[in-house]
């Protein structure tokens, strides 16, 4: 796991040879600190969690409106994975309602579904599921606190 400090707070992120695995928001990641290096580090992993740290830093400095480090959705459950493809496309500084979601992922009665596949998003920030509203107007949940959903949210619309 890689930790760093960023404008937002501390974030931790791991990868697989495959892909990004793993983001933990600054609620999740304040008390981590920065592992010491394993003796023989996954060389493609390590390279694609540092990708995805530099990237992560761009975006919340207002540099970076696209992730571009591959993501391993792997251990999604299948439809959680389709959600979490689906709101990938969400451009930046666009929101989309979980029920819109749930029609652009095949399932135009799956708020809910959807709901729960951003609850349980691996990978927020880069699938960026601050995006998600609820349809009558309010910022729904997330994962970070619904501060941090405000100032990601403000971030893209100020750029």
């Amino acid at each position: 796991m890689r930790v760093f400090d960023t404008p937002f707070g501390r974030v931790a992120v791991s990868a697989t040879a495959k892909g990004l695995t793993r983001v933990l928001l600054p609620n999740e990641a304040a008390a981590l600190r920065a592992p010491a290096v394993s003796p023989q580090p996954d060389a493609a992993a390590e390279t694609l969690a540092a990708r995805a740290e530099r990237e992560i830093l761009e975006y919340l400095a207002g540099r970076r409106r696209r992730f571009t480090v591959p993501v391993d959705l792997s251990a999604a459950p299948p439809f959680h994975a389709k959600a979490l493809r689906a709101l990938a496309r969400v451009p930046y500084g666009r929101t989309v309602t979980y029920g819109e979601l749930a029609a652009r992922a095949g399932r135009p009665q799956g708020a809910r579904a959807v709901g729960q596949a951003m609850a349980r998003n691996p990978v927020p920030l880069v699938v960026p599921c601050h995006r998600v509203v609820a349809s009558g107007g309010g910022l729904g949940g997330y994962g970070g606190g619904l501060d941090l959903k405000r100032r990601l949210l403000a971030l893209e619309r100020a750029r």
